[in-house]
């Protein structure tokens, strides 16, 4: 698997290999030991699955904070989405910036989001099925978020108009007193 560091800290493209033939095609989309070798540790203990009707619709910005913070990885196993991490970790050499990859189920990337990082995304087609690995489990009284078109986070999502739900409607702005990580 290749793995591709962005400018985010810790958040990392995921590129397997893919196997095709006549049949149809194979991929590995985790392997610990190999990813221990890159320098990543994560052991994932919940995995979720979501699926987006409409293209527009936009899930985010989450997170979970204190001992529920959780890392991720995300993919999407039919459409595309434009997937966003947000760096949150005050200490962080990349607080504040954000990165934006498009995964799809025809590029079979993944996105690797650390503890500290909000996350969201855009469906950029109708019908959208997203996986996620999660190393931590939910955790309602943990769960913040940040408003999707907050103007200090400044996030591009390519859409003006995104279907959301009532609970992204109404997160709140960035608090830049706030110490979310």
């Amino acid at each position: 698997m290749k793995v591709i560091r962005t400018q985010v800290e810790g958040v990392c493209i995921l590129e397997p290999a893919v196997f095709g033939d006549k049949r149809g095609w194979f991929m590995e989309s985790w392997n610990k030991s190999a990813m221990e070798r890159e320098g990543l540790f994560y052991d994932f203990v919940q995995d979720n699955h979501s699926f987006s009707a409409k293209k527009g619709t936009l899930r985010g910005l989450h997170f979970q904070t204190g001992e529920w913070a959780q890392a991720k990885l995300v993919r999407c196993a039919r459409g595309a989405v434009m997937d966003v991490a947000v760096d949150l970790r005050r200490d962080s050499p990349t607080y504040l910036k954000w990165v934006g990859v498009e995964l799809s189920a025809e590029n079979f990337r993944q996105l690797l989001i650390p503890r500290g990082c909000a996350h969201g995304f855009v469906t950029l087609t109708d019908d959208v099925e997203f996986l996620y690995k999660a190393d931590n489990y939910y955790n309602k009284a943990s769960e913040g978020s940040v408003r999707w078109n907050d103007p200090t986070v400044g996030v591009v999502w390519g859409v003006d108009e995104p279907v959301l739900s009532d609970k992204d409607k109404d997160a709140p702005y960035f608090d830049p007193e706030k110490r979310y990580f």
